[in-house]
């Protein structure tokens, strides 16, 4: 029976997708116009078809998420053609930032380590990615950005090596000295890093000319909307953030959530205190490079000023808002640091202030400052945490008034 129903929704998906693409090829003005939408459809409604299928989550939890993945990929890279080109600059920061902080969220709420300096750890990947572009311009972006999260990962490693013996606040000090001490290390390297000045990326990314002329010759939305660069951010946090769900599930995932809760239990199972630590700094610091890497590629450039320790405190904060251990904590949280700057600049201008000013110039971490107290009083597990107890609750709710009474 049940695998009768399987068959006759497959047929049921089947036959949508067969007239989505007809009704895309026959309303869209152009042949590939419809052959576009048409597959953005297909994979929708597949991918739908996927999520709603019964006890597939439990059989096989890496195609729902698999699923999940393309749907959400699918719905956003689709929103970016519609986008102004502030949009997409401010989506894709918001997405490299999210990326950042999954890997802080990772270290911290699922192996309990507490780091200061993931804003050094972003650091690492922007400056290897801009170093990397000025040395080899011809290498492809997916390749730079591998290089990127390996040489953060080696780092991670580097850190994570002597964290093992480290606890609590001495392991918030070791990671803080790493933080407070990368601007002067990049400063002492003006040959490779540029110095205070930074440095420029030879060349801006660009679509491969194929793919814009589908979008039409001339001035493609591709580059005049910033849609590339939005594109290409999307499609690496959506593999980003699999491969990290993916690793929140497995066996690896598990054991760094046992170390957190109780250390002695976790070495009585005989899983690895040290390697298990080590494992999640490299993990951290893999996916704050990536970040990083991709900022220097939205922004065209890099500053060492950038990566100060404030931004180790403003990440820190944004993973405690959005809800630490989760991965929605980590998409609300780069949301979050994606319009602060509109905030800052729409309460600069209903206020009056000056915006050189003293207090124009610190809105920022008053700011987080601010969300971080009201977070602390009102949700101590964060936005996520919040939200999902409160749909736990409606739903515990409503099964109880469901439930007759006897």
């Amino acid at each position: 029976m049940v695998a009768k129903l399987k068959v006759n929704r497959a047929a049921s998906s089947a036959g949508l997708i067969v007239l989505a693409a007809v009704a895309a090829l026959v309303a869209a003005p152009t042949f590939r116009d419809g052959v576009a939408i048409g597959v953005a459809l297909a994979v929708a409604i597949a991918g739908v078809a996927t999520l709603t299928t019964p006890g597939l989550r439990a059989t096989h939890p890496v195609v729902v998420r698999s699923a999940l993945t393309l749907v959400v990929l699918d719905i956003t890279l689709i929103a970016t053609y519609f986008f102004s080109a502030t949009t997409n600059f401010n989506l894709a920061t918001g997405a490299a930032m999210s990326i950042v902080l999954l890997g802080l969220s990772f270290l911290t709420g699922a192996s309990g380590q507490i780091s200061l300096g993931n804003g050094a750890f972003m650091g690492v990947g922007a400056f290897v990615m801009a170093i990397w572009a000025n040395h080899h311009a011809t290498t492809p972006i997916a390749v730079t950005l591998l290089i990127a999260v390996a040489v953060g990962a080696l780092v991670g490693l580097l850190l994570g090596l002597p964290a093992t013996r480290l606890r609590g606040p001495y392991l918030a000090g070791m990671t803080l000295a790493f933080a407070v001490a990368f601007t002067a290390i990049l400063s002492s390297f003006n040959s490779w890093t540029g110095g205070d000045a930074g440095l420029q990326l030879p060349t801006s990314v660009t679509p491969p000319r194929w793919l814009e002329s589908f979008f039409g010759s001339g001035t493609s939305l591709l580059t005049t909307n910033s849609m590339w660069l939005a594109d290409i951010t999307i499609v690496v946090t959506g593999v980003a953030f699999f491969l990290m769900a993916n690793l929140f599930a497995s066996r690896t995932g598990r054991a760094m959530r046992l170390i957190r809760d109780n250390d002695v239990a976790a070495e009585l199972v005989g899983v690895s205190l040290p390697r298990t630590r080590v494992i999640a700094f490299i993990v951290s610091s893999a996916f704050a490079a990536l970040g990083g890497a991709l900022w220097t590629m939205i922004n065209n450039s890099v500053s060492p000023s950038t990566y100060s320790f404030a931004l180790s405190i403003t990440i820190l904060s944004l993973v405690v808002i959005g809800g630490i251990g989760t991965i929605p904590g980590a998409i609300i949280g780069g949301i979050i640091y994606a319009y602060s700057t509109d905030a800052i600049n729409w309460i600069t201008n209903q206020t009056g202030l000056n915006p050189q000013g003293n207090v124009a110039s610190q809105l920022n971490g008053i700011i987080f400052g601010g969300l971080l107290i009201l977070t602390m009083l009102f949700a101590p597990m964060g936005i996520s945490g919040a939200v999902h107890r409160w749909w736990r609750g409606r739903k515990d709710k409503s099964g109880r008034l469901a439930t007759p009474s006897h």
